[in-house]
């Protein structure tokens, strides 16, 4: 039995399938870890999605930012953009089981001493933190105040983490943290504007931005993270 990572797939289906002929992948004993981010880029985004579907028992997955996108999309909460390629999802006739099953993943997994977000984890987050929070919003896609939540999870603000903030605005910034962020400061304060490999001068005006898994003095430094998003 082996367990192997993959990746950003994005609707890429031909070359996840290659990759998974090439470590010789087999779904009665392997497991498959993904990081999220299964659609919206290459042509195959309902097949990669019905591929994890059927072997859902074999495979742990994290959300991404385009798999909450696509729910948002879904439910009407939010409109399709012109970067969209989810159409071949959404005219799909297993849309909604494969959307609900979506809705039941995490945002957040630790098993055996590894811990695997799409984005990453602020420096100010512990492990424990961070499952913790990835359970607020988790509770929230999974219940009533879905299409609410879906709706108001765009947005940069609020940028920086307060054990002090509640309802919606915590939730964004929780996805925002393990779904989006590249740069932040050392005391989490987002950069959500710069996307390359050095930061936009003064995107987060006068502090210090750096990649959040450069920082030195991270809750986190000593464990073993995988996330995707950036790295991909």
């Amino acid at each position: 039995m082996a367990t192997y990572v993959v990746g950003d797939i994005q609707g890429c289906f031909e070359p996840f399938q290659c990759l998974l002929e090439k470590v010789k992948f087999n779904p009665d004993k392997d497991r498959l870890w993904s990081v999220g981010d299964l659609i919206n880029r290459g042509p195959g985004n309902i097949a990669v999605l019905r591929w994890f579907y059927a072997h859902r028992d074999n495979i742990t997955m994290v959300l991404g930012n385009h798999d909450l996108h696509l729910m948002a999309v879904s439910c009407g909460a939010r409109k399709p953009s012109r970067k969209d390629n989810i159409e071949d999802i959404l005219d799909a006739p297993d849309r909604e089981q494969l959307i609900e099953w979506l809705h039941f993943q995490p945002l957040a997994h630790f098993e055996d001493g590894v811990t695997m977000v799409h984005a990453g984890i602020p420096p100010i987050w512990t492990v424990q933190d961070t499952l913790d929070r990835a359970w607020e919003v988790e509770n929230a896609l999974q219940g009533a105040r879905c299409e609410e939540f879906l709706t108001e999870m765009y947005g940069n603000d609020p940028y920086v983490w307060d054990d002090s903030l509640s309802g919606m605005t915590r939730l964004r910034v929780i996805t925002n943290y393990l779904t989006r962020m590249r740069y932040c400061t050392r005391k989490g304060k987002l950069d959500l504007i710069s996307k390359g490999p050095q930061p936009i001068p003064d995107a987060v005006a006068g502090k210090k931005v750096a990649p959040w898994f450069s920082h030195k003095r991270r809750l986190t430094k000593g464990q073993t993270i995988i996330f995707g998003h950036w790295a991909s």
